[in-house]
């Protein structure tokens, strides 16, 4: 399978974008490649791409401009969209940075590509929504997370949407994300290991 086929079917299942609505965008995207550490998107530019992971790892995180601590909000693996949710949809400043924690490879379009998509294709256009409406999901599932959710039902949920992301990077990233520290996530590591 190609890697213009892997997006093909990853977009009939995440939006049922049937094959002639897909031809309307294959001009429109484009393969760049990320070595670890290059960013996607940096803090306070506006995010113009809507990516595809054919392979590797993203993270968003902030910084606390006092400390100068990192914080992990968000990753994003392969046979995923990344993107700067909020930055994309209402083409504003972004308030992180998404950065690639391996060397990764995605397929991308442009804002504006994906815009004129929305009007030739109602296909397209719902996409468009689904898009908003996963970024409105992702959100509050993470403030959720926090309110809800144990340390160990957040460490099941990351395992579940990013199986592979463990052999992928440092687990520090990973107890940032989950707002542990670093001897809280070995303890629950070892528990769910011995179930």
């Amino acid at each position: 399978m190609t890697e213009i086929d892997v997006l093909r079917y990853a977009l009939k299942a995440f939006a049922d974008i049937d094959d002639e609505a897909f031809d309307l965008s294959m001009p429109h995207w484009q393969k760049k490649q990320y070595h670890k550490g290059e960013f996607y998107n940096e803090y306070k530019n506006v995010c113009k791409h809507l990516g595809f992971i054919l392979d590797g790892v993203f993270r968003a995180y902030c910084v606390n401009e006092q400390t100068g601590e990192e914080k992990n909000v968000f990753f994003f693996s392969k046979n995923q969209i990344v993107v700067s949710f909020k930055s994309f949809l209402e083409q504003s400043p972004c308030n992180y940075y998404t950065e690639s924690m391996v060397d990764s490879t995605i397929l991308y379009i442009h804002v504006n590509n994906l815009t004129q998509l929305y009007k030739e294709s109602h296909q397209w256009e719902r996409f468009g929504r689904m898009v908003a409406e996963r970024a409105f999901s992702v959100a509050m599932g993470r403030t959720e997370s926090f309110l809800f959710q144990t340390p160990e039902q957040r460490y099941l949920d990351l395992v579940q949407q990013h199986p592979d992301i463990f052999n992928a990077i440092p687990l520090y990233h990973i107890s940032s994300y989950l707002g542990i520290q670093g001897p809280s996530l070995s303890r629950i590591r070892k528990r769910m290991i011995g179930q």
